[in-house]
């Protein structure tokens, strides 16, 4: 049985509910854009289901959402604030929302042209909320570095945006619930290309059970973004296997000439 259409009041309601939570994350001000023409809209099969949003509570219906490639980088930028409010109080996984200092949402901006995909915050990052800032995060900004670029120029997530206790490696549950923040990031900030960095990361991201070592050395494909995958910054520290920077920067170096980027001497 399909659905009616949203009356009017309904939808001034759900406009007004997208606003005010423009408003609790700090948004002050939209920008403007001519007004769409209007356009039939498209047709469904049968019992086909129309997805309106990925974030709004089970109990109350979510109001409709842009697609990403509509939007403007300022409004990208603007939905990105509002996704990173909702995060915040997310508690999806009830462990993880009553053992973390906070939310460890990501470090960079829309229309980055690279996106590292890292598993989960650390100590440092549930510390200060941002992800890759600890003795692994000093390692991956070695590595940007070595490859020329700036730790700004990127956009740095994880798989999932608290601490498991321990810091132990998220499990299946945790990942899904926190699946569709990092599709919605992935759709608004638009890189063209994806470091994934560690097993965990390119399992989840690429759906495969495969180890780092079956998935070096090659191009995956996510949503049509060519995906490399490398050892987590963590595993090269002195104490575990620092030998794998050799690896690392034989990875970097064929990111480097996919990305159309000259390899720094």
């Amino acid at each position: 049985m399909s659905e009616e259409p949203a009356k009017p009041p309904d939808l001034r309601r759900q406009l007004a509910q997208h606003l005010e939570s423009l408003r609790l994350a700090g948004v002050e001000w939209l920008p403007t854009a001519p007004p769409l023409a209007a356009a039939a809209a498209p047709e469904t099969e049968p019992g086909s289901v129309v997805q309106v949003s990925l974030f709004g509570d089970p109990e109350t219906p979510a109001a409709p959402r842009a697609s990403a490639p509509q939007l403007t980088l300022e409004q990208r930028r603007v939905e990105l604030g509002v996704l990173a409010e909702r995060v915040s109080g997310c508690t999806r996984c009830p462990q993880l929302a009553s053992t973390r200092t906070q939310t460890v949402f990501a470090d960079g901006e829309a229309g980055a042209e690279l996106c590292f995909v890292g598993e989960a915050p650390g100590a440092d990052e549930d510390a200060q909320g941002k992800p890759f800032v600890g003795a692994a995060g000093q390692l991956l900004n070695k590595i940007i570095a070595a490859c020329g670029m700036k730790r700004e120029e990127v956009y740095v997530v994880n798989i999932i945006k608290c601490r498991p206790p321990g810091n132990r490696t998220p499990n299946l549950e945790e990942a899904g619930n926190c699946r569709e923040y990092l599709t919605r990031q992935l759709e608004l900030v638009r890189p063209r290309f994806i470091c994934a960095l560690g097993g965990v990361a390119a399992q989840h991201l690429l759906d495969t059970n495969q180890p780092v070592g079956k998935l070096r050395g090659r191009f995956h494909d996510y949503q049509g973004i060519p995906v490399l995958v490398t050892y987590h910054p963590a595993f090269l520290l002195p104490h575990r296997s620092p030998q794998k920077k050799r690896d690392v920067w034989e990875d970097m170096k064929l990111l480097l000439a996919r990305m159309g980027r000259p390899v720094p001497r």
